[in-house]
């Protein structure tokens, strides 16, 4: 079976706080038994989901988010807890929260308009900024919401970083690390 390549817009995390959450990812995963995490390099925060795009339409989107982001401002934005999706006692994904940000927020319109203007039909669900760590649990006993309280023992102040741009990424299902940025809109500094 062909495997199909997807593309969708981030903002991407730095390499130092890559480096910072891999650290605490290799700590949680002794207690947080997940099936699959994700690699430090892959981390990002997703804007919009585009899936398998034709090429006409993703340049179209490129130059729609490069307009629109012309002269929005780099921002500062902190890890501040760990949560889940799915069910409580088995959840599918494991991420890594961000601060309340008018920022991200108005970035996040900003590209997910683009990308409907460039003729992309995207997710309907409300906004959730989030890092994906891991997905699907895979403990022997139910999950415990108190096992997301691991993040203050590893991060007792929250984890700030530079949102300095907004990646184009393609996906590579079949490699590790799995998603490639191939083009990059700087935000001003």
């Amino acid at each position: 079976m062909e495997q199909r390549t997807h593309f969708f817009f981030a903002v991407r995390i730095p390499e130092e706080t890559k480096r910072i959450m891999k650290d605490h990812i290799e700590k949680i995963k002794i207690d947080l038994p997940f099936s699959r995490w994700v690699h430090h390099q892959d981390l990002h925060i997703t804007l919009a989901f585009l899936g398998a795009a034709a090429p006409e339409k993703l340049a179209l989107a490129e130059n729609n988010i490069k307009e629109v982001l012309r002269d929005t401002k780099a921002f500062t934005l902190k890890i501040n807890k760990l949560g889940i999706f799915g069910q409580e006692d088995s959840p599918r994904v494991f991420w890594a929260d961000t601060e309340e940000s008018t920022e991200l927020k108005a970035i996040r319109k900003k590209v997910f308009s683009a990308c409907e203007k460039a003729g992309f039909q995207l997710e309907t669900r409300p906004f959730r900024p989030h890092i994906t760590l891991a997905r699907k649990w895979n403990g022997a006993n139910s999950f415990q919401m108190e096992l997301l309280e691991v993040w203050n023992k590893l991060q007792p102040e929250h984890l700030s970083f530079q949102a300095n741009d907004v990646a184009l990424y393609r996906t590579h299902l079949q490699q590790t690390p799995k998603y490639e940025a191939i083009t990059l809109f700087p935000l001003q500094t």
